[in-house]
């Protein structure tokens, strides 16, 4: 555990704008200085979204889709698979289709025609539909070859994206991406985010009475969580109005699925990212994201039910193929002693690459390395995701290696890739060594990074109330990490599950029941201990409490005061 960082000047707020020095602390550790600040922070405004117009090329993009709603245009959007995906196209039609323009949907298989504008997908959409505008949504930034083929075909092509830019932009009417420009203050937006502003910036030239972009928010804060963006800056207040319009149900498609995902009012980011976005989520994987694109605008009862049911079943699917292949890959980690390398680099033809992401993901936490991991195909085709750590550049460290790769693209934290199998031992190798210089030992150990320290008596409600003010969390928005000292177990740890432990803690008199999930499975410390914890509200037995839930102990340390 590292200690909670102190500050030799503390910022004092005024009692209106935080009431707790705890939260006051909190908030300096935030970067916010004055009552200004914390206000902004603590009561997200969409007054203060900024204009839309500030991203690139989007005045382009809102001329051509004027003009192709003038003249009758037929308009396609080309997504993606993810949540993110397909919420930028069901937000995007929502648009069009409010200004008397409903666009025609396409989304890529997964297993046919791989991530982005794809050549077999680009066909596809081409025989299908025969745009004469294509939007193409969270891809196209390093399509330069496919958008040619496409405006070699007669149509024009948008390009809605914030996946990071390799090189040349495509030549089209605009791509709308705010890391292709230096300085743009958008870079932490997602496609979905983009497409919002997209949104803004058309209602802002030509208004719509009868239409809400507010109540769209639900679509824009499932897209901006599942996809691992930054909560902060105006994804923030997206994510903070967001939530509470997904509560207000007004999608037949999201009723439903919270029903069978067991979510409840008042909604938090962690419902979207551990509970409703991998069910919008394990379509695309396993099959299509069809099925997740009709749940979101379906205005059928029976439909959203079936749906959000169908949904629900493939997320289970998907566990098992996951927990199959995670098992697997550790096999392989121990046996090749890979948690001792710079990077975790793996890759079997038994693997399904539609849940290869999530592997990765798992991996990474849990050896605290950058890891890629690759399926391979019957003719020796890899598709592989990569996860990293804080302090290395997924995308970057791809790019030291792209010798080896048909193609690849994402940004720091994510990224897909595809290789030839014989390609695969280069790869592997140049890729740990490209991690291993740009990441420092010390990145590569496993460290808590404490907020505060609090004393049991501290917790209450108070504190609860105000700490309930730091939401949404996520990423750059973490939820505080507390630690006590000194604390220890007043009976038996008793067994959740085989592998979680309720606990019955005291500090100097003052009692805390805590959960500790997966604390079965490792034996517990020398008592007394330091707690490193996070706090929730807690529904225990018909009673709302203050949950502690333990993220780590160790047998306490002294400390000189």
């Amino acid at each position: 555990m590292a200690s909670p960082n102190g500050t030799a000047s503390p910022v004092v707020f005024s009692d209106h704008v935080c009431g707790l020095p705890c939260i006051a602390r909190l908030l300096q550790r935030r970067g916010l200085l004055n009552d200004e600040q914390a206000t902004d922070f603590l009561q997200p405004r969409l007054r203060r979204l900024g204009d839309p117009f500030l991203l690139p090329n989007m005045q382009a993009a809102v001329d051509r889709i004027l003009c192709a709603l003038d003249e009758n245009h037929r308009i396609v959007l080309y997504g993606d698979y993810d949540v993110d995906g397909v919420t930028s196209l069901a937000l995007l039609h929502e648009m069009l289709t409010a200004y008397g323009a409903p666009p025609a949907l396409f989304l890529p298989s997964r297993m046919e025609e791989g991530y982005g504008l794809s050549t077999e997908g680009i066909e596809r959409c081409w025989q299908t539909h025969q745009p004469q505008l294509l939007i193409a949504v969270d891809c196209g930034t390093g399509c330069c070859a496919e958008v040619a083929q496409i405006c070699a075909r007669g149509a024009e092509v948008i390009v809605l994206d914030h996946h990071e830019p390799k090189g040349a932009l495509p030549d089209c009417v605009a791509v709308v991406n705010p890391k292709t420009v230096d300085g743009c203050a958008y870079t932490y937006l997602c496609s979905v985010g983009i497409v919002f502003k997209l949104c803004h910036a058309l209602l802002k030239t030509r208004p719509l009475a009868d239409f809400d972009l507010r109540q769209r928010l639900d679509l824009v804060a499932l897209g901006t969580v599942a996809d691992i963006v930054p909560l902060e800056a105006e994804n923030r207040i997206l994510v903070h109005h967001g939530t509470r319009e997904i509560a207000r149900r007004r999608l037949l498609g999201m009723r439903e699925l919270m029903k069978v995902a067991a979510v409840r009012p008042p909604i938090a980011a962690e419902h979207i990212g551990f509970r409703l976005g991998p069910r919008l989520n394990a379509a695309g994987r396993l099959t299509t994201a069809e099925k997740a694109l009709r749940l979101l605008l379906t205005t059928d009862p029976g439909e959203a039910s079936a749906l959000a049911v169908e949904l629900d079943r493939q997320n289970r699917e998907r566990q098992s193929v996951e927990r199959e292949i995670v098992q697997a890959a550790e096999a392989r980690v121990a046996e090749e002693n890979l948690s001792e390398s710079a990077a975790i680099v793996l890759g079997d033809r038994a693997w399904h690459p539609g849940v290869l992401g999530i592997v990765a993901s798992r991996l990474a936490r849990s050896y605290h390395r950058p890891t890629v991991i690759v399926g391979f195909d019957e003719a020796g085709l890899g598709k592989g995701s990569g996860r990293s750590i804080a302090g290395l550049s997924l995308v970057a460290a791809l790019g030291r290696c792209a010798e080896h790769l048909e193609k690849f693209g994402g940004h720091e934290m994510a990224a897909g890739l595809t290789l030839r199998e014989e390609r695969f031992p280069a790869f592997r190798v140049a890729f740990q060594e490209a991690c291993r210089e740009m990441i420092s030992p010390e990145h590569l150990e496993p460290c808590l990074h404490l907020d505060d320290e609090l004393t049991l008596r501290e917790l209450n409600w108070d504190l609860l109330r105000w700490h309930e003010l730091l939401q949404p969390f996520g990423q750059s928005n973490s939820q505080p990490l507390f630690l006590a000292r000194g604390v220890e177990p007043v009976a038996p740890p008793q067994i959740l599950k085989e592998k979680h432990l309720v606990l019955r803690l005291r500090q100097d008199g003052r009692y805390q029941r805590a959960i500790y999930f997966g604390g079965a499975e490792e034996p517990l410390p020398e008592a007394p201990w330091d707690v490193a914890f996070r706090i929730s509200s807690d529904e225990y037995e018909g009673e709302i409490r203050l949950q502690m839930q333990v993220e780590a102990l160790r047998t306490s340390i002294p400390v000189e005061r």
